[in-house]
């Protein structure tokens, strides 16, 4: 049986609930799971909604992190869920649970699987400013030489500057 049940990107509201039925396991006596929430801040400004936006490829990406955690790990099913769209001020950006035979193997994947995730996924957040402003964070992805401030081309890709 495929231990990943659940590695998905979704334009509507993620479910904690889904995550933690999809990893359920007889042989599970420990699941890790990390929400992400919206805050309403970010490096001293005020951050009052962000807009995801990913890769045509991210969701492909999105399962391969998770078959490299599942190789890695001792693990009985994995979950994740990235949101994409326009989020709020608390709502739930990504979901990831791991269910493993015990707590310590359960924490260690969960909290590898969402590192990879991040570092890994094309998955770029524009933030709104409370000043009014917007900008372009986590941009950078697979070496294309994007940075801070740089805003998707016309594919959803950052593009990189001159």
């Amino acid at each position: 049986m495929d231990v990943i049940r659940l590695a998905e990107l979704r334009d509507e509201p993620l479910s904690v609930d889904e995550a933690l039925r999809a990893v359920s396991h007889p042989e599970a006596g420990g699941v890790a799971l990390f929400t992400g929430v919206v805050r309403n801040h970010d490096r001293g400004q005020g951050v009052t909604r962000l807009t995801y936006t990913a890769h045509p490829s991210a969701e492909a990406e999105l399962r391969r992190v998770a078959e490299k955690i599942a190789a890695g790990h001792d693990v009985r099913g994995i979950a994740a869920v990235h949101r994409l769209g326009t989020l709020d001020v608390g709502d739930l950006a990504v979901v990831v649970a791991v269910a493993s035979p015990h707590r310590a193997e359960a924490f260690t994947a969960c909290r590898a699987l969402i590192d990879e995730l991040k570092a890994a996924v094309p998955i770029w957040k524009n933030q709104e400013l409370a000043s009014g402003g917007s900008e372009w964070v986590n941009s950078e992805w697979a070496g294309a030489g994007t940075h801070e401030g740089d805003a998707p081309d016309a594919d959803g890709k950052p593009s990189a500057r001159a």
